[in-house]
Formats: C-alpha cells, structure tokens, sequence
C-alpha cells in the first residue's frame, strides 16, 4: 500500500494543499511550496544499513513505504583538499551532477502520483537528471531550456527520452515556458525551484557529509548558490541533525560575480533580493536573476552566521584549472566554490573554520572555460 505524501505549505501565507491535486505553486501569491514534514528525531538513522542509494537515509524523507526508482545515487566520496578543507565529489552521480538527488525524488513522488507526462525546466543539469530518472521510471518527459544551454547538457536529455525544447531568451523565459505548460491537465511539473521534494533529496548531501565525518559536520558548509537548492536542502539537513544534537555549521554562499543578486541583497541588509540583469558568465548554472526562492535563502544563509562571496569569472577559470590539476574536472560553476575559498582567493571568507565544498558536476559536460 502506497501512503499519501506529505502536503505542501506556503510559507509566505499558510496556504495548504494536497499534493495530489495541488497547482505547481501557491495558488493565492505564486510563490513556491514548502512540505508539511519534519522528521522524527529520535527515530532510528543508521544508513550504512540501508541501501546503496539515496534511499539510505528513508526515515528522513519525506515519500513513506516503498521505492522503485534509483539509479544508485548517492553516497559519493569526501576527499582532502587542504588541510582544513575536503570536497565531496557530487560530479560522480549517475547523470554527472548533484542535481540527481532531488531528480530521484521528484520522479519517485511523479511515479506515485502517475501523470501522462512530465515536465521540467533547467539550464542544463537538472534537466539531465530528470530526464534520467524519468527514463528509469517509464514516464514520458519535456525539458524547456534556455538557448545556448550546452549541447552536451541537451545531447544527454535526447538520449534518455526527453522532447527538449530550445527557449529564446534566458534562464527565466525557459522558466516561464514550463510553467505555461505545467497548467495543462495530466503534467507533473518537476520543478527543481518550485517542488520542495527536491530540496528534501539535496539536503542528502549534508547527511551524508555527517555519516563520512563520523556523525558530526564541519565548522562551514560552503555551497554554490543560484536558485539554492542545495544551500536550503543544506539548511534542513543541518536543522534536522541539530535536533539530534548535531552541531550545525555556518553556510557560506557563493554567487557568480555578474548575476549575484542574493549577495547584493545580503550586504544591504534586505530580506528579499531585487532582480538584476541576466549577465554572461562561465557560472551558468548559477546565473539566476531573480530566484523565487530569494527570501529564504537570506534568511537561511543569516541563522547559520554564514555569508555572501562573489567570485568573477577569471577566478573561475583559474579555479578550475587548478582542481583538473588535482585531478578533479568539473565544470566551471562547480568550481565556484573552490574560486570563493581556495588559494585563488584573495581574502579567506572561512576564516580559519574547517569546510567543505561540493564539486557539483562533471567538466565532461562542459569542457574547460575559455
């Protein structure tokens, strides 16, 4: 017997809804859905356990009972990289990107809810990903792109079954595109930014760190940040490990110097980020101009004393080269956060503290920057 999920909720209005026949966001202001669940702190978490998947840590997640979709995720490796530093190697998920954590979970709660089709909108890796999992969980799947997106990214899309459409415009009018779309009857909309399932698969990450490092964390969690979904799946991992006596860590948000208006809005003390210009930058998958999810990631970045770094598109470049040279080939986004923190840096925003870092997604995707 399959159980009902748990709800959403807005947090901007205490608007509730059922999944099951819920609109893709908040019918009275737009904004994106929280879930109505919190995990039981003392319920038992031993996931070395459990399966060889994301789906290790069950008691934490929000879909009860039985799974059918994986594809193995999870569970990759935490490395030194200095020595108050490691990188957790996210880029060796199935679809080569971090993405795959909150894909799985989409597509799980999809196959339970079984719609004639799904759609999703991304810049590249999420749509990779959902595709995946789609494929791996029969449903048929649309992925709405902005032009330009890597051919690799869309090449990877086609190959697992997707119908890909090619957007005109940026991030946003892909955006819009899909949620045009997600209206029509009969479409789950796999919204990475919209969905809070998603965010309750990334915030694996963080759980996993905490089993590697022998159930305690870092003093700093650094994340790169575009639409945040790992940064608040961050946020509820640390919060949930805290009610199990946890310490929880300082999230360190990284944006791409030209498209950062989550780091604009942090230094001038807002709670909400005004939208900026959707500028070029080798960080595509953090060019996000106006995340809807801006008011949250604030607030979430504020609790855990973190902050904001910005880091420009040279020292992305470099910071890429530099990890190839250690072996470790990520995309130039991917490498954002090691251009925030590691010896390209001109200023050390950790301050001393230990950290990791995830590398995100697979330079195979993109080749190296220009």
């Amino acid at each position: 017997m399959t159980h009902a999920p748990p709800g959403y909720v807005c947090s901007e209005d205490g608007t509730r809804a059922d999944v099951r026949t819920a609109p893709w966001g908040c019918p009275l202001c737009g904004g994106p859905w929280d879930l109505d669940f919190t995990p039981d702190p003392d319920a038992a978490l031993e996931p070395s356990a459990g399966p060889n998947s994301l789906w290790r840590y069950g008691p934490v997640l929000p879909l009860p009972g039985a799974f059918s979709v994986s594809l193995a995720e999870g569970h990759t490796p935490l490395i030194p990289l200095g020595e108050r530093i490691h990188a957790k190697l996210d880029f060796l998920m199935p679809t080569l990107s971090f993405k795959d954590r909150g894909a799985v979970m989409l597509v799980e709660l999809a196959r339970r809810l079984a719609p004639q089709r799904v759609v999703a909108d991304s810049s590249g890796n999420a749509g990779t990903s959902v595709a995946a999992y789609c494929a791996r969980a029969g449903l048929a799947c649309e992925i709405f792109v902005p032009e330009g997106t890597s051919e690799k990214k869309t090449e990877q899309m086609r190959a697992h079954g997707a119908v890909v459409r090619v957007i005109p415009g940026g991030r946003e009018a892909a955006a819009l595109a899909a949620r045009k779309e997600a209206d029509a009857p009969g479409v789950f909309y796999a919204s990475h930014v919209f969905n809070p399932y998603f965010l309750h698969g990334t915030k694996t990450y963080v759980y996993e760190v905490w089993e590697e490092m022998g159930r305690r964390l870092p003093e700093a969690l650094v994340v790169p940040v575009g639409n945040g979904t790992l940064l608040l799946g961050a946020a509820l991992a640390t919060r949930e490990l805290a009610r199990r006596g946890v310490r929880p860590p300082a999230l360190i948000a990284v944006q791409a110097e030209p498209v950062a208006p989550l780091a604009e809005a942090f230094a001038a003390g807002a709670e909400d980020a005004a939208a900026v210009e959707q500028r070029p930058t080798l960080a595509e998958g953090i060019a996000i101009p106006a995340p809807p999810r801006a008011r949250q990631i604030l607030a979430a970045v504020r609790a855990s004393g973190g902050t904001f770094v910005t880091v420009p598109d040279d020292r992305l470049r470099e910071a890429q080269r530099d990890l190839a040279r250690r072996g470790l080939f990520v995309e130039p986004t991917a490498a954002a956060c090691w251009a925030a923190v590691g010896p390209a840096s001109p200023t050390d925003p950790l301050q001393g503290r230990t950290a990791v870092i995830p590398l995100c997604g697979a330079g195979a995707k993109t080749g190296l920057a220009p």
